[in-house]
């Protein structure tokens, strides 16, 4: 077995991280993700957050959903706990007008792991950079096309990430972004 590592779900402190950046006084943030029966990835995702908000001091409020009749009860719940900002797992990626709607309704600041989410109006999006680990899987091919193992290729992990803001989004939620940061951002919607 070999391949490449998007790493979604160990990148949960930077991605507090660049929440903290954008909004200063941060405390709370949610998460929405699925039901292990509906996405066994949901989990790690969740813990890996879980374990970073912990460590930034940041409350965390999990929403665990079975699917798309669960969304308006977990973003009211948010709202309730006083959540600040959802970061929404990949696997609902579908669905993101209506989460977009839901996030909007409740002023919650809406982080991604794609660039279309950002596109689509969420604030902000941290992943790797897909485009580049596609170009690598060309050297997998390669490889064993000309006889390697895959058992013998390394997985390998991104060794960037790739940051993606709305600013058009940052304004509607009444944030400022510094010019220090904007210059740090690989990905500025206007």
């Amino acid at each position: 077995m070999t391949g490449l590592s998007g790493i979604d779900a160990e990148i949960g402190g930077k991605r507090l991280q660049l929440l903290k950046q954008l909004i200063p006084d941060l405390n709370c943030v949610a998460v929405l993700s699925a039901t292990p029966a509906a996405n066994p990835f949901g989990g790690p995702f969740v813990e890996d957050l879980r374990a970073a908000a912990a460590r930034a001091g940041i409350r965390l409020v999990p929403a665990i959903v079975d699917g798309v009749n669960d969304f308006e009860s977990a973003f009211a719940t948010m709202a309730k706990e006083r959540a600040q900002a959802v970061i929404v797992v990949g696997y609902f990626d579908p669905h993101r007008k209506v989460l977009l709607g839901l996030a909007a309704k409740r002023r919650l600041a809406y982080m991604s792991s794609n660039r279309e989410t950002v596109v689509a109006g969420a604030l902000v999006s941290l992943s790797s950079n897909y485009s580049l680990l596609y170009e690598r899987s060309a050297y997998y091919v390669d490889k064993i096309i000309k006889g390697a193992r895959p058992a013998d290729l390394p997985v390998e992990q991104p060794t960037t990430l790739q940051a993606v803001i709305n600013l058009k989004t940052a304004r509607a939620l009444g944030l400022t972004i510094s010019p220090a940061l904007l210059a740090q951002i690989d990905d500025i919607i206007e």
